[in-house]
């Protein structure tokens, strides 16, 4: 630690010199040195490394939200889309200019910050399957795939694997998949006496796995999930808006399916999957053409399967060749997989509480996250750090962490509290994606085509089993009477199994989808 004022300066100075890139960065704060801060050493994220991903993080009440606001307002600034998650909905204020004050003009000029004045910035407000204020947010169950709709429901590894062959199968009978109740008809079809023969020769779906699967869904669906699944799907290129030249911040409310966490999680990675996919290579850029914030982020891991873990490393990983950086915003550096946070080369570390030893295991695990400093004890420095203080290391013009920089950091320029509802609401009206998005569709799929089916054979099977009856005048016994059920049932299993109805089943559904190429967490691609 520095000693002397000299020393502090030398020291601030080298600090702050780490972090002047010549090109344009994200302005984060100044420094801090043994309680003195330096509003001449800036610390600084490169807009050209914003792609390379993050980290937020922090204990409650740290300042990690208004991290995010003030990292979002920058990027928007510079043309820059950001989708942020807003579970508390305080990040809805983002649209309106923020209230000034001398506290808060004086850490402005104290944080480098000269000329501050409070702006508000272009947003769009979205809310998952329409669960809030905000336009709905919808995937098809298709598009969603087997990976995702499994830590979805918390299946175990046999049970998913029981769905990824469902999902096979609707995907070769070309049966699309829109809402929950489509799903659930190919579950009971292939697991009833006509259908269990259509997984022969690529395995086979127990009734017992079936039931669970059914059970899951259909607790789903009462929990209000069913809203999430169906048509019109939500297009992610509508997330890359710009208005009048700067980047439209995309807010996500969250507050209704807080107690959901598992649902609004994987949904989001859904989001990024879909991008992945869809978005051209663009290798390294000047700036990221989109940043994702993704708060609460160690809700992904929870009970999540090998699959899901090799599916999210895979995504952080390829995604940033597409031009979008992803930030995870947590508690903790070790609420994330190693294989994750191994990506990340930015990190805003807010203050960490040890009250308990295992609170102080995890404080230690964090340390190490972070290089080594010749100017801070870094586990003394992060259970010291005040509300809006940050240990901060990045990755530099070069692609080299950066030295750890206790920081004090900028105010946000727009407001720090819930934008006023109807405002919310006013913006949300006059939305075009609320009149693209605002109402739900319910077109031929899968649940239709099997009901159809069904009923024509049953209609087919009772004809033949009309035409089968002795004529009144003939002079044999009358047959011994059968129940109607048992006669319709005998005939409907003959039909069934008739070659021209397996032809039927094969082609029957191929005029609301075709056969289905899948990727990263088994979502489907867009055609």
């Amino acid at each position: 630690m520095a000693e002397t004022a000299d020393d502090k300066q030398t020291a601030t100075g080298r600090i702050g010199q780490a972090y002047a890139f010549e090109g344009p960065a994200v302005e984060l704060g100044a420094v801090v040195l043994d309680g003195t801060v330096d509003s001449a050493a800036h610390v600084r994220i490169p807009f050209g490394m914003l792609s390379r991903h993050g980290l937020v993080a922090g204990a409650t009440g740290g300042g990690k939200t208004k991290t995010l606001q003030l990292i979002a307002e920058q990027l928007s600034d510079a043309g820059v889309p950001v989708f942020l998650t807003d579970i508390k909905g305080d990040l809805s204020g983002v649209a309106a200019p923020g209230a000034s004050s001398e506290k808060l003009t004086a850490r402005a000029t104290q944080t480098g910050a000269e000329g501050w004045t409070p702006a508000g910035f272009p947003a769009q407000f979205f809310a998952i399957g329409g669960k809030g204020n905000g336009v709905p947010l919808r995937a098809t169950v298709t598009s969603f795939g087997p990976t995702l709709l499994s830590k979805v429901l918390e299946l175990n590894d046999t049970q998913e694997s029981s769905l990824e062959l469902i999902f096979h199968y609707a995907d070769k009978a070309g049966l699309a998949l829109l809402d929950l109740k489509d799903l659930q008809a190919v579950v009971a079809h292939l697991v009833s006496d006509e259908g269990k023969g259509d997984l022969e020769g690529i395995g086979g779906l127990s009734k017992q796995t079936a039931g669970v699967i059914q059970r899951e869904l259909t607790g789903l669906a009462d929990g209000g999930g069913d809203v999430l699944f169906g048509e019109p799907q939500f297009d992610t290129a509508d997330l890359l808006q710009l208005a009048d030249g700067k980047g439209v911040l995309n807010v996500v409310e969250l507050a209704e399916l807080s107690d959901k966490p598992q649902l609004f999680s994987t949904f989001l990675m859904w989001l990024l999957a879909d991008l992945h996919h869809h978005l051209p290579e663009v290798g390294d850029v000047d700036k990221p053409k989109l940043v994702f914030f993704l708060d609460e982020s160690h809700l992904l891991f929870n009970g999540a399967s090998k699959a899901f873990l090799t599916s999210v490393t895979q995504t952080v990983r390829l995604i940033r060749s597409k031009g979008v950086g992803v930030f995870f915003c947590t508690q903790n550096p070790t609420d994330l997989p190693g294989e994750v946070l191994g990506q990340l080369g930015n990190r805003v570390q807010h203050a960490l509480r040890a009250f308990t030893p295992d609170d102080a295991t995890a404080l230690a695990k964090a340390v190490k996250t972070y290089p080594k400093s010749q100017d801070y004890d870094v586990e003394q420095a992060l259970t010291s750090l005040g509300i809006g203080e940050a240990i901060v290391t990045v990755m530099g013009e070069t692609g080299a962490p950066t030295p750890v920089a206790w920081t004090k950091l900028r105010p946000p320029r727009s407001l720090m509290a819930q934008l006023d509802p109807a405002e919310q609401t006013r913006q949300i009206d006059a939305s075009p994606l609320k009149a693209k998005y605002g109402q739900t569709l319910d077109r031929e799929s899968a649940y239709e085509l099997l009901t159809k089916r069904q009923a024509d054979a049953e209609d087919h099977a009772e004809t033949e089993a009309t035409k089968s009856q002795p004529k009144p005048s003939q002079p044999k016994a009358a047959p011994k009477r059968q129940h109607k059920e048992e006669e319709a049932g005998g005939m409907l299993g003959g039909v069934l199994k008739s070659k021209a109805f397996q032809q039927f089943t094969r082609t029957a559904a191929r005029s609301v989808g075709r056969e289905i190429t899948r990727g990263l967490f088994g979502t489907a691609r867009r055609r």
